[in-house]
């Protein structure tokens, strides 16, 4: 199997990538669908199978999302729907890899700090990209368009999350919540752009919490989703 890498900004690189492309797999980096518009002529073209990576947190019941990166991920489905390009939409949860964020903080000390955010059924992204390679297969149809809601075993919080960090490390880690106005100052001193900031704390302030564990993962790979603490296992050097 062939791979090739488009650029989501050029159009005119996006449309010499599809060329003799069978299926495509879409992840939108962006807070705004608007520049995707350049994108569907070249799409419907090229006419692909298109694997949308989007979010579990998108409702279907509500006319606006809770935030802004859930906001722009259920435009994009809807973008691509309309187009008649027919997404496949995998809906991923919180992924396993965000905590990489941490590496700093744990190399300078046992506390983590930062806002507080609703638990999830955390996924390990070799998970989410094992499901994504099943579908992009030619007999990937079979499964359906979705939406394939992918998660982790286990509902976690970040207090959990830097627990397990901190059994694999044999450290006594600790999770600190601050309030959503230090994080935003915490993360423009970073040098984070203030638009992703502001997403950022939204997500953190407005998401509600999920009870929702499913069995997609198992579904589209035919084995059960890892946990975050075999994640943490895995990764554990990056922390050291």
């Amino acid at each position: 199997m062939e791979s090739v890498v488009g650029d989501l900004t050029d159009p005119d690189v996006f449309r010499a990538a599809l060329d003799g492309i069978e299926a495509v797999l879409l992840m939108w980096p962006l807070l705004d669908s608007a520049p995707a518009h350049a994108l569907l002529t070249p799409l419907r073209s090229a006419a692909p199978r298109v694997v949308y990576l989007s979010s579990s947190a998108v409702d279907d019941g509500r006319a606006r999302q809770s935030d802004p990166i859930v906001q722009v991920h259920a435009d994009m489905e809807a973008l691509l729907d309309e187009a008649g390009l027919r997404p496949v939409v995998l809906r991923s949860d919180t992924l396993a890899s965000n905590v990489r964020g941490w590496a700093a903080q744990l190399r300078a000390g046992d506390v983590v700090a930062g806002p507080d955010i609703a638990r999830t059924a955390v996924v390990d992204e070799r998970d989410v990209a094992d499901a994504a390679v099943r579908v992009l297969l030619p007999d990937g149809d079979r499964f359906g368009r979705g939406p394939h809601v992918l998660t982790g075993p286990d509902l976690l919080g970040r207090a959990d999350q830097v627990a397990r960090l901190g059994a694999v490390l044999g450290r006594r880690l600790r999770f600190e919540a601050v309030p959503a106005d230090v994080a935003r100052t915490r993360m423009l001193a970073d040098g984070r752009p203030e638009e992703l900031v502001a997403a950022l704390v939204a997500a953190s302030t407005r998401r509600p919490e999920s009870d929702r564990v499913t069995e997609g993962v198992r579904r589209l790979t035919g084995r059960p989703a890892g946990t975050f603490a075999q994640w943490a296992a895995d990764h554990a050097d990056e922390f050291r």
